[in-house]
């Protein structure tokens, strides 16, 4: 199955998507406060749920560094780290890492909440110390 790689820039209210199902590699960075969350995240979760079906398919690196979310965006985050367990559950290799800016510690909370519903998949907080750089 051939799948089709996402390229969203950033705009004010969401966040750059980069979904490279060649390489494995999600990423997601910025705000997230879409006005339908569920029109924004519902084609990202159809292709990550897509590539993650096959239990034996490719590793999948995520690497979300996020500025701000609302509660929608939240809500859409945890389906999305349900899915990936559940993957992980059944064999296949899921890595999440987790950025956060040093001193911010609301970020830094997220991370720690979002990666105790983690047993299978690997999730790794990383904080950063350049506010410049970015995943």
């Amino acid at each position: 199955m051939t799948m089709d790689a996402i390229n969203q820039q950033a705009t004010d209210r969401t966040p750059r998507v980069l979904f490279d199902p060649q390489a494995g590699r999600f990423e997601m960075s910025g705000e997230s406060y879409p006005e339908d969350a569920a029109s924004f995240f519902g084609p990202i979760m159809e292709q990550l749920s897509a590539f993650v079906a096959e239990d034996q398919g490719p590793a999948l690196h995520v690497a979300l560094e996020m500025a701000y979310f609302n509660s929608s965006s939240a809500k859409a985050l945890m389906n999305m780290f349900q899915m990936l367990e559940d993957a992980a559950e059944r064999g296949r290799e899921i890595t999440v890492d987790w950025y956060y800016q040093a001193g911010d510690d609301t970020m830094e909370e997220f991370g720690e909440d979002f990666s105790e519903d983690f047993e299978c998949a690997e999730f790794r907080l990383n904080e950063r110390d350049d506010a410049s750089t970015s995943i």
